[in-house]
């Protein structure tokens, strides 16, 4: 019982985790396509999407804390040599790689976006 409530922990965390990175991204992306729409010059339409982006935007950094949690727990649920030691140093060295280019992605979509929302 005890390993089946890990389980379903371990799995439900991986889901969250990549649930919310999506949730990030599609706000960002939301973000500059909102932003564009200020074409418009209508001061009714601009403050709906002001408040669009606002919205978006703090959505966006709530998934970001998701993000950063749930990726704190997957620490500690990947810990067995299931591929070999070799297979398992080179997945550890790619899991580094990745998190670095993704927190260089996250950095540089706060970037873009926060000037476009809070302008």
């Amino acid at each position: 019982m005890k390993n089946n409530i890990r389980s379903i922990a371990v799995i439900l965390n991986g889901f969250v985790h990549d649930f919310a990175a999506g949730i990030w991204l599609a706000a960002i992306a939301s973000i500059a396509l909102i932003h564009r729409m200020h074409q418009l010059r209508s001061p009714e339409v601009v403050a709906i999407l002001n408040r669009l982006e606002h919205i978006f935007f703090w959505t966006s950094v709530v998934s970001m804390v998701f993000i950063m949690a749930t990726g704190a727990g997957r620490t500690f649920t990947y810990v067995d040599n299931w591929y070999g030691a070799d297979a398992e140093r080179v997945r550890r060295r790619m899991l580094i790689i990745k998190h670095v280019v993704l927190l260089s992605a996250f950095g540089a979509g706060y970037l873009f976006v926060y000037p476009l929302v809070f302008h």
